[in-house]
C-alpha cells in the first residue's frame, strides 16, 4: 500500500509541467451532462474548458454529413433509422436530446457544419469518420471553407480510411484509432510510412513499452476515453499528448487538486 501511495505521489511531481502540455478533448462534447454529438454538448465542452471537442460523423442517403456515433438512431432518439440509408430531413426531425435529459428535449442531430460553427476561435474540432472513404468528397466540401480560421484533426479506426483522409487533408493532423492489441502490433509499424501524424489508442493499450515505441516512430500519442483521474495521472508521464474524456472540466479539476 505504501509503495502504491509513493508511486502516485511521485507521478504528481510531474503534473504541473506535464499536464499543462496535455490537451483535454471533450468526447462527443461534454457528453457526461449533455446529449452526445449535439451542438449543445459541443458548446458545453468548450464552456468546460476543453481544448478540443471530438464528434463522430456519418454520410446520409442524400449526401449530408451528420454528427452521430451509432450506425442507427435508436439509442439516442428512440426511433430506429439506419443513418446511411436515411434522408437528412428525416434524421433532423428526431429528438436527440430527451434520452439524456428533459432539459435537452428537441435537440437535433446536427449537420457537421453546425458543429463547426460552434467551435470558438483558437479551439479545435476532432472529427471521427465512422463511415469509410466515400464521405471524403463531401467532407472536403464542408470543411474546406473553414480550414483557414479553424483547426481540425481527423481520426478513424479503419486504416485505409484514415490514410485516404490524410491524402485529402494533407495539412491537418490525422490519427489512426485502435483498441485492439493484435491490430496495434500489426499496423503500428506501418503508420509512419502512411503519412499519418499519430495514433489515438484506448487507454488500456498504453504502457511504457507502447509509449516508447510510438515515440521512437516519431508519432503523436493520444488516448480515450478517460474519466478516471488516477488513469490520467498514469498516462501523462508516458508522453500522451491528448486525453479524450466525457467530463473535460471535472477531469482537469480533479487532476489539479
Amino acid at each position: 500500500m505504501m509503495k502504491k501511495t509513493f508511486i502516485l505521489f511521485a507521478m504528481t511531481l510531474f503534473l504541473p509541467r506535464s499536464f499543462g502540455q496535455v490537451e483535454i478533448i471533450a468526447h462527443r462534447g461534454s457528453s457526461y451532462i449533455a446529449p452526445e454529438n449535439t451542438v449543445a454538448s459541443t458548446l458545453l465542452g468548450f464552456e468546460h474548458g476543453a481544448d478540443a471537442v471530438e464528434v463522430d460523423i456519418y454520410l446520409t442517403s442524400d449526401n449530408r454529413i451528420v454528427c452521430i456515433h451509432d450506425a442507427n438512431t435508436k439509442r439516442t432518439t428512440g426511433s430506429d433509422h439506419v443513418v446511411k440509408d436515411s434522408d437528412s430531413g428525416v434524421l433532423r426531425s428526431l429528438d436527440a436530446g430527451s434520452w439524456k435529459s428533459a432539459e435537452y428535449k428537441g435537440e437535433k442531430i446536427p449537420f457537421l457544419k453546425e458543429v463547426i460553427l460552434a467551435v470558438p476561435k483558437g479551439k479545435r474540432l476532432v472529427v471521427e469518420l465512422k463511415c469509410t472513404s466515400e464521405v471524403l468528397p463531401y467532407l472536403k466540401k464542408t470543411v474546406g471553407r473553414y480550414l483557414k480560421n479553424r483547426d481540425f484533426t481527423f481520426i478513424a479506426f479503419d486504416f485505409q480510411t484514415i490514410i485516404d483522409t490524410k491524402k485529402t487533408f494533407p495539412g491537418n493532423p490525422c490519427h489512426w484509432l485502435c483498441s485492439n492489441k493484435a491490430l496495434l502490433e500489426k499496423n503500428l509499424p506501418l503508420v509512419p510510412g502512411s503519412g499519418l501524424d499519430g495514433v489515438s489508442l484506448s487507454y488500456g493499450l498504453i504502457d511504457e513499452q507502447v509509449a516508447s515505441r510510438v515515440k521512437e516512430l516519431d508519432l503523436e500519442l493520444y488516448t480515450w476515453t478517460v474519466d478516471d483521474p488516477a488513469e490520467a495521472l498514469r498516462l501523462i508521464p508516458l508522453g500522451v499528448k491528448g486525453i479524450t474524456t466525457n467530463r473535460p472540466g471535472w477531469l482537469r479539476e480533479q487532476i489539479l487538486k
